[in-house]
């Protein structure tokens, strides 16, 4: 498989690449949580939040589409919180009879279910900002060097590491089971019967499990034969330069604007 198919790091000579991992981090939680924080129908705080990631989107060379194509992916999780257009207290906007249930959708909660969808896009916007201007190793340091616990780095770590072992171990079973005739004929219907086609498929979760185990092991010991000492080595160095401080120092500022836009304007 190739290194696309989970890393979205995208290779720029721009500054926000160039920033270190560290600032990028921290501005990005400050981001989300600055988003969080704004009350629900702050219209003007969220459209200025927006054109911060326009700037930063434009900063890092990205095309307008790169971010707005991706970070829809957000909205259907978004949409778990719809209950709150019936649930919120306040002025009726519609309302439906439902035997002997009223059905009503309020303004406060028309608004708030829209806040949290804005919250949403934008927060992943800004994530997908971070990994595509951050490669995964610089990014496991900057939270080394946050102070984040090793235990829970070296967690995040494996598993994304091991992601790709897992999804290797998946293509080779269905390759197994396409050369058993277990894939469509070329009538388009499937080959094997139903119970047949299910034998074979819980068959592969047990084969996928044991193998993945073993391959697990046996990558872990060439690790630890190549210098593997609990952090994950990369060639990028991390000093934080007078740049670095300037703009961490003036995306805060800029976040405290968004903040006093949202609350008092």
């Amino acid at each position: 498989m190739h290194i696309s198919t989970f890393d979205r790091y995208e290779q720029r000579s721009s500054a926000i690449h160039q920033l270190d991992p560290r600032v990028k981090v921290v501005l990005t939680l400050l981001f989300i949580l600055s988003n969080v924080a704004l009350p629900d129908g702050a219209w003007w705080a969220f459209l200025a939040a927006w054109l911060l990631l326009l700037a930063v989107n434009r900063a890092a060379h990205f095309s307008f589409g790169y971010l707005f194509k991706r970070s829809f992916i957000a909205l259907p999780f978004a949409l778990a919180a719809v209950s709150v257009i019936f649930t919120q207290s306040g002025s009726p906007l519609a309302s439906w009879q439902i035997g002997s249930h009223t059905l009503a959708i309020s303004d406060a909660g028309a608004m708030r279910f829209a806040s949290i969808l804005i919250r949403s896009w934008l927060s992943v916007q800004m994530a997908i900002l971070l990994t595509a201007t951050t490669q995964f190793p610089d990014l496991m340091h900057a939270l080394h060097h946050l102070r984040v616990p090793q235990v829970l780095v070296s967690i995040i770590s494996f598993m994304y590491r091991y992601l790709f072992v897992l999804a290797d171990e998946v293509m080779r079973l269905l390759r197994a089971r396409d050369a058993r005739s277990a894939r469509l004929t070329a009538d388009g219907k499937p080959g094997g019967t139903l119970v047949w086609r299910a034998k074979v498929t819980g068959s592969m979760a047990g084969q996928l499990l044991i193998r993945s185990l073993d391959r697990s092991d046996r990558v872990y010991n060439a690790m630890l034969a190549r210098g593997y000492r609990g952090h994950l080595l990369t060639m990028n160095p991390h000093l934080m330069t007078r740049r670095d401080w300037l703009m961490g120092a003036v995306g805060t500022a800029v976040l405290i604007i968004i903040q006093l836009l949202g609350w008092f304007l």
